[in-house]
């Protein structure tokens, strides 16, 4: 089981960049690119309002539970 982050997604339908969010929101483009990538193994509530406010989106917009099971 995983959880994916569809920021991505979310970014090309707002028509932000990376670097953009990442100002706004408050941390690194390097960061930025972790939870873009999915290789973040965790995520602050701080962090993940911040995106919602910035993205206009609710966190299930963001965040994706894939079961493993589900490729079986």
């Amino acid at each position: 089981m995983e959880i994916l982050v569809n920021l991505d997604v979310m970014m090309a339908k707002r028509k932000i960049s990376s670097g953009e969010l990442a100002e706004r929101i408050g941390i690194t483009p390097a960061n930025l690119s972790i939870l873009k990538t999915n290789k973040a193994k965790a995520i602050r509530f701080s962090t993940l309002a911040a995106l919602c406010r910035e993205l206009q989106c609710q966190p299930g917009d963001l965040l994706e539970f894939k079961d493993d099971q589900d490729d079986q």
